[in-house]
């Protein structure tokens, strides 16, 4: 049976080397005297170096109601080896923990440390964590945000992978003049973070999965995940695909956004890549009940700005077909956020509906 209290002997936490027996003590530290972001690290390590042979993580909700999952420590190792030889990470790397260690991917960015031997900073998951870090990394995962604002040091990273939500065309255009690797990766809890990466610099559509993993598709063409390292049984998803090969697809959008206006089936995913450098800042692309269309698209803004003139200038994008050209458009000045920090499309609807906008 795996031991999950052998920890790599190269393994460092924030400079410092540590044994398992270090680590528990870290661990009740941590949680007992460090900052709020800490006491997640803390929580994570005590779990970790438990007896038991699961840990509890909680999914963020951005796909679905938020959840309670354990998953297998057998499967997290597997996940973090296959992260390594995808990535070539190497004993002694150097790599920056920034998100929340409350969900998944923070998680395993602790766990890909003390597999691989890994030598790991933590800091506080702020919107640009760079500008509190000094050193240089081989290896860091972070949100689409955290990345858009920290584009100036991102020199100092190696190879980054971005998830949580797509990057969109300002973040792939971004990347472009940068030195450092960076690359968007597919997953969810579920499947233990991402069983899937593409490059983004330069950009590639397809996402090529991991080892050990293959994919198909269900009737509706959604995809489904093969990972029997990672997860038991086939995991189904709602992420409508275009299959390449067993290994290789092209994401198109999640099929519980479809939007189905007059007959004709929307995907605001792909709609909102165009309508990216119309508008600054925050929006997403939703349908809300019509009486003639059944559904009718709109846009949805994190921002003051005056609907009407947007419309007019969404009018004029020669980018968009006529169907694709939103019907209505709201702002509101906050959207809201699951816990780690994505758009909560449903939660920002009600409180649209709550202040008498929609």
């Amino acid at each position: 049976m795996m031991s999950y209290s052998k920890i790599h002997p190269q393994f460092r936490l924030n400079g410092v080397s540590l044994t398992a027996g270090d680590l528990l003590e870290v661990g009740y530290s941590l949680v007992k005297e460090g900052e709020p972001y800490e006491w997640e690290i803390g929580d994570f390590l005590l779990d970790w170096l438990s007896g038991q042979a699961d840990v509890p993580v909680y999914s963020s909700g951005s796909t679905g109601s938020p959840g309670l999952f354990r998953l297998k420590k057998e499967h997290m190792v597997h996940s973090a080896l296959a992260t390594g030889r995808y990535f070539g990470l190497l004993p002694g790397n150097t790599a920056l923990l920034c998100l929340p260690a409350r969900y998944i991917a923070g998680k395993m960015m602790l766990v890909r440390a003390m597999v691989l031997g890994l030598s790991l900073d933590c800091c506080n998951p702020s919107s640009a964590p760079l500008k509190a870090m000094d050193g240089p990394y081989d290896f860091c995962a972070m949100v689409p945000q955290q990345f858009l604002n920290s584009l100036e040091d991102m020199g100092r990273i190696k190879k980054t992978i971005i998830g949580g939500a797509p990057l969109g065309e300002n973040g792939v255009a971004a990347a472009q003049s940068l030195s450092s690797e960076v690359y968007e990766t597919f997953g969810m809890t579920e499947t233990i973070t991402h069983i899937a990466v593409r490059r983004i610099n330069p950009f590639q559509p397809l996402f090529e999965t991991l080892p050990g993993v293959r994919v198909a598709v269900d009737p509706r063409g959604c995809l489904i995940v093969h990972a029997p390292d990672i997860a038991p049984d086939p995991v189904m998803t709602n992420d409508l695909v275009r299959l390449e090969t067993d290994r290789a697809f092209e994401w198109l959008g999640r099929f519980d956004h479809m939007i189905n206006s007059g007959g004709i089936k929307l995907m605001p995913e792909q709609i909102e890549k165009k309508l990216q450098a119309a508008i600054p800042g925050r929006f997403f692309v939703t349908g809300l009940p019509d009486e003639t269309l059944g559904q009718k698209l709109v846009v949805v803004l994190e921002s003051e700005t005056d609907p009407e003139v947007l419309m007019q200038k969404l009018r004029g994008l020669g980018s968009l077909a006529p169907y694709e050209i939103p019907r209505e458009v709201f702002s509101i000045p906050a959207f809201a956020n699951t816990g780690s920090g994505k758009i909560d499309r449903k939660a920002t609807l009600r409180r649209l509906e709550n202040e008498g906008n929609v």
